[in-house]
């Protein structure tokens, strides 16, 4: 069997592995140019990436499990080459950085793992990963350089003593790599990592790159499979504008697969080439943005409709894998050198952007702590979907009726597309893009696999899939769902009236959900937003905001700021944040937390997630002198895990830097512009998960 046809896994065989799984468990996995096939069914699988050295050991096991009931059935994890090995020689497995138990806890779950081992991975890491010892070897990085590569090979090496006996041959989960990140160059580079991973011993499924860049050189058929991305926004802009780039591109339905806005700090202008053969890929995803980090120069607000209307559009455009980046946050580990681990303008490698020094929550469907945000909920009928409807969609051509190149506020015309195989298919309907007031489309008429829906108002900010000729239903206006124990279950889509004609001829108008109650007609059950967001998922991960406890530490202000520093624009040309010494003239706070025995809405301390909303540029938050946590004001609460902190902890310390007038930072309309500083609210919010 060739290394194109070789047994791979997918995401929706999970159902099929168990905990004592060996390979000859393992389902028969093909691909095709459409999709995966897995013991001979195709599947659209789900991927989220987490960063397991980014989360306390202790977490994973809570928070894989809390990916799996977000529909995620395929897990990305980067391996960061300085997370590992800060200091030349001295290799760091132990503790969150324990790549083997990671992978272990993901193998509990029946997930399978996609390991992105560099030796370049980006991720906002210092020097993208890259040792700072590197830097002084005299070797051309990421190149051929046979220095270069001897030290990729070493750091291969400690990976794959790390993945003995866990990879899909062995009955483990892990089943795909991925070389080095967004490189530009030629695929010999490529391909010679390739070589020295399979020397090593890896022997894996299939292997993977970015799709993006376009490659001075090509690497052959069939040796990676190109992986694709897009982002409602990016903090990587050097321009301050509400809108900046051309991420609009992410809300048209289009065949184009890669993104031309992502990375442009460093990898400059890009076009919208189809690469040669393109189409004998399947189309899958790698780096779909679930969120968006804050750099200090641009703090974008991500939306769940931008992250939502993003997978509609790349599902409704053929891909036929959904991969988030990221789809949970993180926090930057503890250096063993001393030096931070953040990407920043004044690092050797990657210095384009000023990162917080430990905060990367990424705005994700579940953030730094866990924390989820609602966009986490928003996806998961869509994952319902592809897991119960895949077998079905995978197999369908995407079709444009729509124009693919719609320029940004576009608002002429309804962006849709249809998926379909000639006979049944799905029509998706997009009527949003980020930051622009898209009007109500009136009187539109649909049409696909010869069938006609009514003519429809399709209201300001609509995302949708209707079926067409399946499953017994001619065509609806309600979203499927899911289909289980015979039993299928659809969603409103708010704003349209539901219509579900059957193909024997009945039809139902103005269908009212019903929930889990009753069918509205032979098995359908219709669900509103909220019950199919929430479908399948038990009491405990279904608490909602409006039922947690809160208790207010005690707050003293200790010091006012001192004078105001000068902004000056770094090395990328854009404004640096604070440095060591300017945060010395912050503002300063004291934070009492109360104990669980003084305040009994507290479930116990370790149990508390808190929250600080305040004015200003950003904050900073120290423990015994410590920091351990850092925001980017742009509008969402700072927060901060109290389980994390050690046990006897009484005492925070909080500090303020001012906002200034007419600072060079983007600000999203959500964030505080008011100058100055001050705490406007500091609360602990007890059984948050």
């Amino acid at each position: 069997m060739t290394l194109l046809t070789r047994l791979l896994m997918a995401g929706c065989a999970l159902l099929l592995m168990t905990a004592a799984a060996t390979a000859k468990d393992n389902p028969e996995v093909t691909w095709d140019r459409q999709s995966l096939i897995v013991g001979g069914r195709r599947v659209v699988p789900v991927m989220g990436e987490i960063h397991y050295s980014r989360i306390p050991a202790d977490e994973w096991d809570a928070e894989v499990k809390k990916m799996k009931d977000g529909g995620v059935t395929i897990i990305a994890t980067y391996v960061f080459w300085n997370h590992v090995e800060e200091q030349e020689g001295v290799f760091n497995w132990s503790g969150q950085r324990n790549l083997r138990r990671f992978i272990e806890t993901c193998k509990k779950h029946d997930l399978p793992v996609v390991l992105r081992i560099g030796p370049f991975c980006h991720g906002e890491v210092r020097n993208g990963g890259i040792p700072d010892w590197m830097f002084s070897k005299g070797c051309k990085l990421r190149s051929l350089d046979s220095m270069f590569l001897g030290y990729a090979e070493k750091l291969y090496r400690q990976i794959y003593s790390q993945i003995i006996g866990l990879q899909w041959k062995d009955g483990g989960p892990l089943i795909a790599c991925q070389f080095d990140n967004e490189y530009r160059g030629s695929g010999d580079y490529l391909m010679a990592l390739k070589k020295i991973a399979l020397q090593t011993g890896f022997d894996l499924p299939f292997y993977t790159r970015t799709g993006w860049p376009e490659l001075t050189k090509p690497v052959p058929f069939g040796e990676m499979l190109p992986l694709y991305g897009d982002y409602a926004d990016g903090f990587w802009e050097k321009s301050t504008d509400e809108t900046a780039g051309n991420y609009y591109k992410a809300f048209n339905f289009k065949r184009f697969r890669s993104s031309t806005a992502i990375g442009t700090d460093l990898l400059g202008e890009q076009k919208e080439n189809v690469t040669k053969g393109d189409d004998n890929n399947p189309y899958f995803t790698c780096e779909l943005g679930g969120g968006m980090a804050t750099a200090y120069h641009r703090r974008p607000y991500i939306y769940p409709e931008d992250t939502y209307s993003m997978a509609l559009v790349k599902l409704g455009s053929g891909s036929n894998l959904l991969g988030y980046y990221m789809y949970h946050g993180g926090t930057n580990p503890e250096s063993t050198t001393g030096i931070s681990l953040n990407e920043t303008q004044r690092t050797l490698g990657t210095a384009n952007n000023d990162l917080p020094v430990k905060n990367y929550d990424f705005q994700a469907p579940l953030g730094e702590f866990g924390q989820t945000l609602p966009q986490y909920y928003t996806l998961r009928p869509l994952h319902l979907f592809m897991h119960d409807f895949g077998e079905l969609l995978a197999p369908m051509e995407a079709s444009f009726p729509s124009p693919q190149d719609l320029k940004k506020g576009e608002d002429s015309k309804l962006r849709w597309s249809i998926r379909s195989n000639g006979e049944s298919g799905f029509i998706f309907i997009n009527n949003y893009e980020r930051l622009q007031n898209l009007t109500a489309k009136k009187n539109v008429g649909l049409e696909a696999c010869g069938v006609k829906l009514p003519k429809l108002t399709i209201p300001t900010g609509c995302m949708a899939i209707f079926p067409v000729n399946i499953n017994g239903i001619k065509y609806a206006t309600a979203q499927l769902v899911a289909k289980r124990d015979g039993k299928t279950y659809m969603m409103q889509v708010k704003g349209i009236p539901t219509t579900i004609a059957l193909q024997n001829g009945k039809t139902l108008k103005n269908v009212k959900a019903m929930g889990l109650e009753k069918p509205v007609c032979q098995d359908i059950y219709l669900l509103s937003q909220q019950q199919a967001e929430h479908l399948f998922l038990s009491e405990k991960t279904r608490v909602n905001s409006e039922e947690l406890t809160t208790a207010t530490p005690v707050v003293t202000k200790m010091k006012e700021a001192g004078p105001l520093r000068t902004i000056v624009k770094g090395k990328a040309k854009v404004a640096e944040a604070p440095s060591e010494e300017e945060w010395q003239q912050a503002a300063i706070y004291k934070i009492e937390l109360p104990s669980a025995e003084a305040d009994s809405s507290l479930s116990t301390l370790h149990s508390s997630l808190l929250s600080i909303t305040y004015q200003g540029d950003c904050a900073r938050l120290y423990a015994e002198g410590k920091l351990i946590a850092d925001h980017f004001q742009y509008g969402r609460p700072f927060l901060y895990g109290l389980w994390r902190l050690p046990t006897n902890t009484k005492e925070l310390e909080l500090r303020i830097m001012p906002l200034q007038n007419d600072a060079p930072i983007y600000l999203p309309r959500e964030a505080d512009k008011t100058p100055g500083e001050r705490v406007k609210r500091i609360e602990m919010i007890g059984d948050t998960f």
